[in-house]
């Protein structure tokens, strides 16, 4: 089963085989938390770097959004410790005079959101001009991130759950 994340939404999932998918990230930020220890991993697919006090899905908003995943993922058995970060997107996908960069401005975000929750990200594949899409298989824990008429290619590498 395929769940996918759309814009500013996010999912977390412990059952094996699942995939959770981002797909036609541009200048959003697709951010993937796995703990394979307790076998969850989840995404969510951030639209706007800060929230400013805006109503809206938690998951829209870089500020927002990285506590809210982290949290529900420790709902689920997570440790911070343990968890591995990839990223996706923050493409610069229009050619604008305006200096607007909001790919630029979303990368920052998270990172700056991730940093607050002492969560290094392991791997990325951020900036350029082109959209991605990021994949996240349940139970072999493989993060893939794939460019229109591109291959997949590994962010985080596929591993097995170590024993408890």
């Amino acid at each position: 089963m395929t769940a996918h994340v759309r814009m500013g939404e996010l999912h977390v999932s412990s059952s094996p085989g699942n995939e959770i998918a981002a797909i036609g990230l541009g200048s959003c930020i697709g951010l993937a938390i796995v703990d394979r220890h307790a076998g969850v991993a989840g995404m969510a697919h951030i639209v706007l770097p800060q929230s400013a006090g805006s109503a809206g899905p938690l998951a829209k908003f870089a500020d927002t959004a990285v506590p809210e995943l982290l949290a529900q993922l420790q709902r689920a058995g997570a440790q911070r410790g343990r968890c591995e970060v990839a990223l996706a997107g923050g493409a610069r996908m229009f050619a604008m005079s305006t200096g607007l960069a909001i790919g630029d401005r979303n990368q920052e975000a998270v990172r700056a959101a991730l940093a607050r929750e002492r969560l290094a990200v392991h791997a990325a594949a951020t900036g350029g001009e082109r959209g991605r899409t990021l994949r996240v298989i349940v139970g072999d824990w493989a993060v893939t991130v794939q460019e229109p008429g591109g291959d997949r290619v590994a962010l985080l590498g596929t591993k097995s759950r170590p024993p408890r």
